[in-house]
């Protein structure tokens, strides 16, 4: 749909500014130094490569972690220009490379749609690299040049002939910059790449790890590819789900750019697995195509189901949390010039683009609606199953607040609380069971941290509406214990503490109790997740003490059977030490606990993420949900992954 441009060479290379800030400030530029920032600039370098995609000129992209943890990215687009550039008088290779801000999208004719800004990500990859080489093919011949830190250490020159074109980067990322690791995560540029394909209908993106080599000597490898678009993306996104429609797609264009649309409905409680997307890039945020597709499918919904007397004149408006339940989405613009809110480029400024994605999916939803009456009537059914869910939730929130406004002990009877009222210095210990918690709560400085037992395993809010879940009443002990509230009424700003630890024994029904908790605030508070608040306790397996001595102290902890192998190794004589294998927190005595688990200074704890909101959203529904097969089929597929802990 984006018309091509055959002009393409120095002239479309427009400068800005050198690359002097970037190793003073590189957060500034990739976010963070640490792993995030570390795998950004993978996605720079290939987001150029997909730039080409996006004007016509690339189908084939091929990513390779290297067995020293470089990098290397080969496409099949027109190459980087090589000529000299107009104003530097340098090749213009030379010039995106070693100048921020140089690139095809600041003017010319060389892209008309672009995620990133051409030569400001390669440049802040060179910038932040050990070493760069880069390889051009164009007219016949390949060209080499190649840079250290920054700066050219060898001239561009041509070292052969080559087939067809292409740019091949290679680069090795500065453990003086990435100090916490240079080790890339084969699964995470999984995940980025297979949402890229998605977004790029027929782009080949591969994916070969050098690491990894199988019993024949190959490098494990995985191709990305959807000739459905972002139709793939919205089926992936419902895998595990029990669906209402088969995905509807729609697509406009006006003068300011173009819009794709796909989504399905499930009987998922979930309202949020909308993404929208701004010339590939991920707007987490939102922006004027989100607000334009939320006024759209609300407005569109309401109007079909009132003309199909489908809700009566009595009946309220369905609202868009309503209309949306259960919806799985992807909203994809390409924009000219696109303007993004702040550097991260989460939030689409545009305005003009809200009216065209609103026209688009009002036409396009109404259509499918008219046309297809029986998956019509289930998708409004099931809005308004959520309108009377959301009314008797509401009603039980505002019974809670009443119960709080005149119960002075609202909060629930087992918490034990901490006496600081600073949420940024409190934590709060989920445990599990009243063994567990009674030894917890034994082991804890009062002064800040606070521990609520759980008396068994929580509801499967995966498999319940908010309205049941509020019912609970270990959801709903939870959910005051911690202070935010959730759906509307949700606030962040109210949470009692700004370290949620989740402690639960190192067993199977330990791991299940963590996997439904981990559910609970994915579904009802990820805003908690996003600001880091949630965390996993790390408490040990195994103690050892020397035998027959009448001292009890544990002489060490081991967290794990594959440390306790090596540990035991260490010793001349392993036959010396008693191996305690503790089944439960319960089993150890408080000063056990606090030293291992609970004090600051030696625990360990493990910090929950969202990277990939995507894959989060898709294993919860898969192991979650209510389809048993994808379970089974997850089951068999990581049996071998998984360490049994109690037989």
């Amino acid at each position: 749909m984006v018309a091509k441009s055959e002009h393409y060479d120095g002239s479309d290379i427009q400068v800005l500014e050198g690359l002097e800030a970037v190793r003073k400030r590189p957060g500034m530029y990739i976010g963070s130094t640490g792993p995030r920032g570390l795998h950004h600039l993978v996605y720079e370098v290939v987001d150029n490569a997909v730039d080409e995609a996006l004007a016509g000129y690339c189908d084939n992209i091929d990513v390779w972690i290297n067995q020293d943890n470089s990098i290397t990215c080969d496409d099949n687009g027109r190459g980087i220009p090589i000529d000299n550039h107009p104003k530097e008088k340098i090749p213009t290779v030379e010039v995106v490379l070693t100048i921020l801000h140089a690139g095809g999208k600041f003017g010319g004719e060389g892209y008309k749609v672009s995620g990133g800004l051409h030569g400001v990500g390669v440049s802040v990859v060179n910038a932040l690299s050990t070493r760069v080489e880069v390889k051009v093919r164009r007219d016949g011949a390949e060209y080499a040049i190649s840079f250290e830190h920054g700066k050219t250490v060898e001239k561009l020159h041509k070292i052969g002939p080559a087939k067809g074109t292409g740019t091949k980067v290679t680069f090795w990322p500065d453990p003086e910059v990435f100090k916490e690791t240079t080790e890339y995560d084969y699964t995470t540029l999984a995940n980025r790449f297979r949402e890229m394909a998605f977004l790029n209908k027929g782009l080949r993106i591969t994916l070969h790890d050098a690491r990894d080599i199988d019993a024949e000597g190959n490098p494990r490898s995985e191709v990305f590819q959807a000739n459905g678009g972002i139709v793939d993306f919205v089926k992936f996104l419902n895998e595990g789900k029990e669906t209402l429609n088969k995905p509807v797609y729609f697509e406009a264009e006006g003068p300011d750019g173009e819009v794709e649309v796909a989504l399905q409905w499930s009987t998922s409680y979930t309202t949020n697995s909308v993404m929208t997307f701004a010339n590939n890039i991920n707007t987490h945020e939102g922006g004027t195509h989100m607000d334009g597709f939320k006024q759209a499918i609300t407005r569109t919904i309401n109007e079909y189901a009132r003309s199909k007397g489908l809700l009566k004149d009595k009946d309220p408006n369905l609202s868009g949390e309503d209309a949306r339940e259960g919806l799985a989405a992807i909203v994809s613009v390409k924009l000219h010039d696109p303007q993004f809110e702040g550097q991260t480029k989460t939030k689409l400024g545009n305005t003009e683009i809200r009216p065209l994605v609103q026209t688009a999916v009002t036409q396009g939803l109404g259509e499918y609606l008219e046309e297809n009456p029986t998956p019509a009537k289930r998708i409004v059914s099931k809005a308004t199953q959520a309108l009377k869910a959301r009314e008797a939730a509401r009603k039980a929130r505002e019974m809670t607040r009443r119960k709080n406004v005149l119960d002075s002990f609202a909060l629930p009877g087992k918490l034990a609380d901490c006496s600081s009222k600073d949420a940024s210095l409190s934590e709060i210990f989920i445990v599990e069971g009243d063994s567990a918690g009674g030894s917890a709560k034994q082991a804890r400085d009062r002064t800040y941290q606070a521990i609520l037992p759980l008396r068994g395993k929580i509801l499967n809010v995966e498999r319940a509406g908010l309205h049941r879940s509020l019912s609970s009443e270990t959801i709903s002990s939870l959910i005051t214990a911690i202070g935010t509230n959730v759906g509307d009424d949700f606030d962040p700003e109210k949470a009692r503490y700004h370290r949620i630890i989740i402690m639960t024994d190192a067993d199977v029904d330990g791991a299940h109790i963590r996997c439904l908790l981990l559910t609970f605030f994915y579904r009802y508070m990820p805003e908690l997740i996003n600001l880091g608040y949630i965390y996993i306790a790390q408490p040990p397996i195994f103690g050892l003490k020397k035998k027959n001595s009448r001292n009890p102290k544990i002489e060490r902890y081991i967290y794990d059977e594959k440390a306790l192998s090596a540990t035991l190794a260490e010793y001349d004589d392993p036959g010396k030490f008693d191996v305690q294998r503790y089944k439960g927190l319960g089993e150890m005595d408080p000063e056990q606990l606090w030293e291992t688990t609970m004090e600051p200074a030696t625990r360990t704890l493990l910090q929950v993420n969202i990277d990939d909101a995507v894959e989060a959203e898709r294993v919860v529904s898969e192991l979650m949900g209510d389809q048993v097969e994808p379970r089974k089929e997850f089951i068999q597929k990581h049996a071998r992954d998984v360490r049994f802990l109690d037989i």
